[in-house]
């Protein structure tokens, strides 16, 4: 997750090696300190917003401390601050949750009742995200020396937003970010010289900006050392796009013109600046991307570049076989950890294995606590987390600097923004410590079972959807005897794979229409973050149903048994991710059907006004 592409003139007095060198020193002294700077950061944030409504209605009466905070103030999730953020959303601007102005709301891409969670943000915390970004590139030029002597050719984009009806924005932090002047009017930093400018980036048009910032980087192909995007499914979403259209990015190349979709003037211009007749440099794309295999296509096109900046984390670690055969084993770097609720901490190791990628959390973002989770002794081995906590439960979160190395744990925060205690759904793992701080491992959100790209489908809401699709079964006198689910990545984009089992009573064949309006139901009933992704991102496919054979899942259920598994404690996995098992379905799989349209999808919640 890059910093931004704004490039200024270099002051005269400008020395990268003493930046670098403070920049390191700071990360020795803040892990170095990270209790007491988790003490004065509670505090802080205790003093400022002693008097807003939220800490007062618990009863925290202006204390400061950490033991009447946490005897005090509950653990808590969305639903329980939602009451609180929606009269913000409103309107209300009385000191409710924070006692400076919430100046915007950032949407999670976690959801809550199928509509993107509002994470209440106020103005200092974009200084706070633009502090983690500088820490990254200092700690990376450790690894790889002479990143300030090229570009980073970097696929970044911004998303829809929309008004509360108070006339707050709501947008993706990253959406935020990209149009703040800490990312526009960025000073002079070489590490910062991209290839993709403001315009492209800005560009609201996702095919414009997509086919801009391709153009860009082509043009400046030998100056690029190292590439990447946020998540590796948006590179890989790039890498593809390049593969549909090289040939027109190289008519442009080769006339030192821009193909006429692209309308947006502040594009053009900026692109032009860049763009210049180039036959010989058209005639080498042309060449490699005609090429029957694609496979290191980015070291053939980028031959300079060191590495791969993704995030191949958590789900996104399905991808990882893909971006290996696109680079030829180039590293494939995580940098950071950052979410909607907060940024949380930095990769000191980036050069590490993605298996091995822990980050050192900064304990100036926000105060930390951690809650022990366990995993249950059935076949999934699956997290367990409880959805409410007793007492004792609440008791049991320990602070950063005491958790335990090889635990899990959830991650719990208190910002400045106003989330008091809040429970944000990520399971890490305490894989080491640097100095007196602690480094995690991402091991999953909780709950998720399915998940392409910024979505996450918990067990709940796919439940629910294929509740509501075999409504269109019943005038067949059909029902569906067992189903799972599998989020297919070898199709890009990926998509959601439903495999059914049905239990037919009745003698009329079912149409294969039938079944398409199934998929679509199901698209219709999941969350606003998917609906996202296959309408405006294209960021997902067309869901998919496949009709297995009868007494398939009874075979799931043997193999499940002969790996080990009690025959008591078994139940059907709702999602599969293991090779052999995903096989075995595919083998006994009858027909296949997809959703013939886009499922519906504006904007902003439901009852809001969009923006202009």
């Amino acid at each position: 997750m890059p910093e931004a592409p704004k490039i200024t003139k270099k002051p005269a007095d400008y020395n990268l090696e003493l930046k670098n060198k403070r920049t390191l020193q700071f990360i020795e002294d803040m892990t170095s300190n990270a209790d007491e700077l988790q003490k004065n950061v509670l505090g802080e944030i205790l003093s400022r917003n002693a008097h807003v409504e939220y800490l007062q209605t618990h009863g925290l009466n202006g204390r400061t401390d950490r033991e009447s905070f946490k005897n005090i103030m509950p653990v808590i999730t969305y639903e329980d601050i939602q009451p609180y953020v929606e009269r913000i959303a409103n309107g209300h601007t009385s000191p409710i949750l924070c006692s400076k102005p919430i100046s915007e709301f950032l949407t999670s891409s976690g959801t809550s009742g199928g509509e993107r969670k509002l994470m209440p943000t106020i103005e200092e915390e974009l200084g706070r995200r633009s502090l983690l970004y500088s820490l990254l590139m200092p700690v990376m030029s450790q690894f790889v020396p002479g990143l300030d002597k090229g570009k980073g050719m970097y696929f970044l984009f911004i998303k829809s937003e929309a008004k509360t009806p108070g006339g707050l924005v709501a947008r993706p932090v990253l959406t935020s970010y990209y149009k703040s002047r800490h990312f526009k009017d960025r000073p002079y930093d070489p590490y910062t010289n991209y290839t993709s400018t403001n315009e492209t980036i800005l560009c609201p048009d996702s095919y414009q900006s997509m086919y801009s910032q391709m153009l860009c980087g082509l043009c400046q192909h030998k100056e690029v050392l190292r590439v990447g995007a946020v998540f590796a499914s948006g590179f890989i979403r790039a890498i593809k796009f390049l593969e549909k259209h090289w040939r027109f990015l190289c008519e442009d190349i080769r006339t030192g013109t821009i193909d006429s979709q692209i309308t947006d003037q502040s594009v053009r211009e900026a692109v032009m600046n860049i763009l210049k007749p180039d036959p010989k440099l058209a005639d080498f794309i042309e060449a490699e991307c005609s090429k029957d295999s694609w496979q290191g296509i980015i070291t053939r096109l980028w031959p300079n570049t060191k590495y791969v900046d993704v995030i191949v984390t958590g789900t996104m670690s399905q991808y990882i076989p893909t971006l290996d055969y696109y680079s030829n084993g180039l590293p494939l770097v995580c940098t950071m950890y950052a979410s909607s609720e907060c940024y949380f901490g930095v990769n000191l190791n980036p050069l590490c294995k993605p298996s091995e990628v822990s980050y050192t959390l900064v304990p100036t973002m926000a105060y930390f606590e951690f809650l022990p989770v366990q995993r249950n002794n059935g076949v999934s081995n699956s997290i367990s987390v409880p959805k409410t906590l007793n007492e004792k439960e609440q008791q049991e979160l320990v602070d950063l600097v005491d958790v335990k190395l090889g635990q899990e744990y959830e991650l719990v925060v208190t910002t400045y923004s106003g989330l008091y205690r809040y429970r944000v759904g990520d399971v890490l793992r305490v894989a080491g410590f640097k100095n007196k701080a602690p480094q995690f491992n991402f091991i999953c959100r909780k709950n998720v079972v399915l998940s392409i790209d910024s979505d996450k489908t918990d067990e709940v809401e796919l439940q629910h959807a294929v509740k509501n699709a075999v409504n269109h079964l019943l005038p067949f006198d059909a029902t569906l005897a067992e189903y799972t689910s599998f989020a297919d990545t070898t199709t890009i984009p990926g998509h959601y794979v439903l495999y059914w089992e049905l239990s037919l009573n009745g003698n009329t064949p079912i149409p294969p229409s039938v079944f398409e309006d199934c998929c679509l139901t199901i698209e219709e009933s999941l969350n606003t973050v998917y609906r996202q992704g296959r309408v405006c991102d294209k960021s997902i496919g067309p869901l998919e149903i496949k009709i297995v054979e009868s007494g398939t899942f009874d075979k799931l259920m043997d193999y499940a048994i002969s790996l080990g598994a009690s025959i008591n404690q078994y139940k059907t996995p709702r999602c599969v991710k293991f090779a052999p098992i995903v096989e075995l379905l595919n083998s006994r799989v009858v027909s296949c059907y997809f959703s013939p349209k886009c499922p519906k999808w504006f904007p902003g919640h439901k009852q809001w006004i969009n923006t202009d």
